[in-house]
């Protein structure tokens, strides 16, 4: 379905609730991505602080299961 079709489905579509249910159909824009993505914000002071303690932890497991 190219996007010309889809447009007309929906015209229609709109065109036929207005005639059954008599009512008002609103448009809307999409809406933009927001600026930062929360996979990608930077680790906080307390984050790092965390995987440290994490990777000190795993690091003395393995050279006392060694």
């Amino acid at each position: 379905m190219t996007k010309d079709e889809l447009r007309a489905e929906l015209e229609r579509q709109a065109e036929r609730y207005k005639e059954v249910y008599g009512g008002e159909v609103t448009t809307y824009a999409a809406q933009p991505d927001p600026e930062r993505k929360p996979w990608r914000k930077r680790a906080s002071i307390r984050d790092q602080a965390f995987s440290e303690e994490l990777e000190k932890m795993e690091k003395e497991l393995r050279s006392d299961g060694a």
